[in-house]
């Protein structure tokens, strides 16, 4: 019987044959597989012997060159540093020794093979790699098989730019920060050196003004592979300009591509100025992307390559304008939203007083300190009020929500309280009022989704201090107490309970009174300032530490230094700051006198202001004076009874005042020809700069103001709005 042919292991078929062979021994077999696998030019393959010196190799033509060289060299006894890069092989080698030594096998390890003869060629291998032993188990050195994925790999990276992209620029409503964001994202995964040029007008938060040759543009962010950006290029923070070349194609929202950066420097005329611009020291090639976002270039993105990098290509251009497009986007967003915030702090800046202010009765600082975001702006006041008399009042108040809607509600209420001022209302009667306007707003505004309407759930502080007296009254809707420093250095929060925010209706607001020596300062501060960890009844530790106020210095001085102490980083919720240092009237600047209800007592009320303005050296005004003494007296005597009190003030006005147990409102009306009286109170409206009349704890008080002599002309005198309201039972005007 014949034998099997796998008996004789021979892999021989008959002459012509078609169908497959037979069955071969194993040394054939070995030995189709060695010729196999070092005959194909697919998969790299490398035998090493101990040493790590090429046996015997099977690798594509790009990496057998030698530098300098097209042909293709023989292999054997050189090292993998003959065939790649240094960086590259020294990577490469220390895996196979480590697979020489150990006898673990290497298996789908990538890493970067860029050929010796052409090192700018991006290559990627995948690595698997074995140890060959002997009969004994002795190491003879190792295999190692080569797979280029460089397609797969750059299509990984291209991917990844793109997801980097998606996922990190945006996140910040930051102009700088995205830009910084973009320029670490593609360097070094994309470029050496990457800038970032945008418009002063994205800044500013309004829309991009059109590229053209000299558009000035401001220096954003950069990034540098090696950490460091060439010294002789524009730097952070500089301004640069477009030139004509270069923003020809740019300002239609096109690339431009510059593979070969020496062969584009000679085309174009070479200044300084161009220089540090285009060409950083050492580049080979560049791409300059416009930033193009709904119809508008709001600045270029510069890219570079260095040495022996792969030059830009157009394959790269598609990737870097889809980058761009969606960085784009997320600037333009980023200036929408800086044009919001900037139309926010407008709105609420021109809404507050001067920062400053000198009054007789108060020198004050005030401050508004914006949030570092949209949400956290609008709705923070404060205001000085002058009133009758050298009196002032200090408000400061916060509405809830944030926003335009807040800061228009701020502008109203603030509107409204000015106008209750004039009024001249104690501090708890016009918190009561502005609580009814904030319950009619409250009911006519849209509803937000987190509750009311911006006006409901606004706090508000109102004070009222008098420095001919030193009576300093407040009252409080849900905002916390004032600090008070005395000229002894003490500092301390005012005893004030806060009553319930305005809108909520129906509840009252306890007033506290006290006495303010010439030099104390008060604080009032919004919760931002006060209790930064949150809203609270009171002020934070430390914000006015004790003999911060005791040295005299100006009030702008202290704001300043407590800023400083609070602000350690930037706010999420904008804030007010009003720091008073108050004063006091000279006592012979002011003159009281009081009357019993009798007739006889008006002409001496004329003759005691008489001599009065004659020793303060204002005989100008005695006439006018003595009108109308002697016309306030006598309405006072004739409709209110007494004891009726005059006082005389002199200040940047002479201020006349008679008070009387009378509540009842006097207004101004015009006498018809054929009626005996009624003129009193229109000669003197047209006499004083202004008059008006308050109440008092007593009754009320009437109260008129000339020019000094020497001023200018005064503005034409109106009633004030309290006088103009006729109140029941009202004494008709006198003489």
């Amino acid at each position: 019987m014949n034998p099997s042919p796998h008996a004789h292991g021979t892999d021989r078929q008959p002459d012509g044959a078609a169908g497959p062979a037979g069955p071969a021994g194993p040394g054939t077999e070995d030995r189709a597989l060695v010729r196999a696998l070092f005959g194909q030019g697919h998969i790299g393959l490398v035998v090493c012997g101990p040493d790590l010196r090429i046996r015997r190799a099977s690798l594509r033509p790009e990496w057998r060159r030698a530098p300098g060289s097209r042909e293709p060299r023989p292999l054997r006894g050189l090292r993998t540093a003959d065939l790649v890069v240094p960086q590259d092989a020294s990577a490469i080698e220390e895996r196979l020794r480590r697979v020489l030594v150990s006898g673990e096998p290497l298996t789908g390890w990538q890493h970067s093979a860029r050929p010796l003869a052409a090192p700018g060629e991006e290559r990627m291998v995948s690595l698997s790699a074995f140890r060959l032993s002997d009969e004994q188990g002795r190491a003879v050195g190792v295999a190692a098989v080569f797979t280029d994925v460089t397609e797969q790999y750059v299509a990984r990276q291209r991917l990844r730019l793109l997801y980097d992209a998606a996922t990190r620029v945006g996140r910040t409503l930051d102009i700088t920060r995205n830009a910084e964001e973009l320029t670490a994202i593609l360097v070094p995964a994309f470029a050496d050196l990457a800038s970032i040029d945008l418009s002063g007008t994205v800044f500013e938060g309004r829309e991009a003004d059109a590229f053209v040759p000299g558009t000035r543009l401001r220096r954003t962010a950069v990034a540098s592979a090696d950490g460091v950006w060439p010294a002789g290029t524009y730097q952070v923070g500089d301004t640069v300009r477009a030139r004509e070349s270069e923003s020809e194609n740019l300002r239609g929202g096109g690339s431009v591509l510059v593979p070969d950066m020496a062969a584009w420097r000679e085309e174009l005329e070479i200044d300084e100025e161009r220089l540090r611009l285009l060409f950083p020291e050492g580049v080979t090639s560049a791409l300059f992307v416009p930033l193009y976002a709904r119809g508008n270039v709001l600045g270029v993105l510069g890219l570079w390559r260095r040495g022996a990098r792969a030059p830009y290509a157009p394959g790269d251009v598609p990737l870097i304008e889809e980058i761009a497009s969606r960085a784009a986007l997320s600037l333009e967003n980023a200036r929408r939203y800086t044009s919001e915030l900037r139309t926010v702090e407008t709105l609420q800046r021109s809404l507050l007083p001067p920062a400053g202010m000198e009054l007789s009765a108060a020198e004050t600082a005030g401050t508004y300190v914006s949030a570092g975001t949209a949400s956290g702006v609008g709705g923070c006041w404060y205001d000085v009020v002058e009133l009758s008399s050298c009196r002032v009042a200090f408000v400061i108040g916060d509405v809830a929500g944030h926003g335009l809607g807040a800061a228009a509600t701020m502008g109203r209420l603030q509107t409204a309280v000015q106008t209750l001022a004039d009024l001249d209302l104690a501090p708890e009667e016009l918190l009561t009022r502005l609580d009814d306007l904030v319950i009619r707003l409250a009911a006519t505004e849209p509803q937000q989704p987190q509750g009311p309407g911006a006006a409901a759930g606004t706090r508000c502080l109102y004070c009222v201090y008098d420095p001919v007296t030193g009576r300093c009254v407040m009252a409080s809707a849900g905002h916390p107490a004032p600090l008070l420093a005395g000229p002894d250095g003490r500092t301390r929060p005012v005893e004030l309970a806060p009553g319930p925010a305005l809108g909520a209706g129906g509840q009252p607001f306890e007033p506290v009174e006290l006495y303010l020596e010439p030099g104390s300062v008060l604080v009032f501060a919004t919760d931002a300032l006060l209790c930064p960890a949150g809203p609270g009844p009171g002020p934070g530790p430390g914000l006015l530490p004790d003999g911060a106020a005791a040295d005299g210095r100006p009030p702008a001085e202290i704001a300043r230094e407590l800023l400083g102490r609070v602000l350690t980083a930037p706010l999420s919720r904008d804030a007010a700051l009003l720091v008073t240092r108050v004063r006091a009237l000279p006592e012979d600047a002011t003159a009281h006198w009081e009357f019993a209800a009798d007739p006889a007592v008006v002409a001496r009320a004329r003759d005691l202001a008489a001599a009065r303005l004659a020793a303060w050296g204002l005989e100008e005004l005695a006439f006018t004076t003595e009108l109308i003494v002697s016309e306030l007296v006598t309405n006072a005597v004739r409709y209110a009874g007494g004891p009726i009190g005059l006082r005389l003030i002199r200040d940047g006005t002479l201020i006349c005042e008679v008070s009387d147990p009378s509540q009842t409102q006097p207004h101004l009306r015009r006498a018809r020809l054929t009626d005996e009286g009624g003129r009193g109170l229109f000669l003197i409206a047209q006499l004083t700069r202004r008059w008006g009349s308050r109440y008092t704890a007593t009754g009320k008080a009437i109260w008129a103001e000339q020019p000094l002599p020497g001023e200018p002309p005064a503005p034409a005198p109106a009633a004030a709005p309290a006088s103009a309201a006729p109140g029941p039972a009202a004494a008709p005007p006198g003489g």
